[in-house]
């Protein structure tokens, strides 16, 4: 088939072809634009990720600290709570015949009270002595000359208190033996 092609059918052609070249401009711009709007959407969504990412990282260290805190205060609240049930048990009890107690003088004036010397010993050493100190027995001297002193009572039944194991010697009164 032959056709035959004038110069009014070559100009309405040419002018469909600009038209359509122009609308594939307008239409490729859009498309660009369409995808730069959501690479922008992209980032910007893919940092609030990281960020919240970042942000998770951070509370889970924070709850991984609290939560060891947390189970380390109830393990020193139980321990004090069965240490409590224990001296309320022992509180509650009554003295038995001569059972101690050794009272820590500082400087003549009481300290503390406890079970035993060795306690005594124990906490003379926090606040000075050394652990290694070798204690010496004391002699006639008032209890206010001696920086650390220990002393020693014992319970007794029929008086219903606790009394010196060691009562010093009685002074002569006015030069009599």
């Amino acid at each position: 088939m032959i056709r035959i092609v004038t110069t009014p059918r070559l100009e309405s052609l040419e002018y469909a072809s600009r038209t359509a070249r122009e609308h594939v401009r307008e239409v490729a711009g859009s498309a660009n634009e369409a995808f730069g709007e959501h690479v922008r959407e992209l980032y910007a969504v893919t940092d609030r990720a990281e960020r919240a990412e970042a942000t998770t990282s951070e509370v889970d260290a924070i709850l991984k600290r609290a939560m060891e805190e947390l189970a380390a205060a109830q393990k020193d609240l139980l321990l004090k709570d069965i240490e409590i049930r224990r001296l309320r048990t022992e509180l509650e009890k009554e003295p038995l015949e001569g059972q101690t107690l050794t009272v820590l003088l500082h400087w003549g004036e009481p300290h503390t009270i406890y079970r035993s010397r060795e306690d005594a010993y124990a906490d003379t050493a926090v606040h000075g002595k050394p652990q290694d100190h070798v204690w010496k027995c004391c002699d006639e001297r008032p209890p206010r000359e001696f920086e650390w002193r220990v002393e020693t009572f014992i319970y007794n039944a029929g008086s219903n208190g606790f009394r010196r194991a060691f009562m010093p010697a009685p002074e002569p009164v006015g030069g009599a033996a």
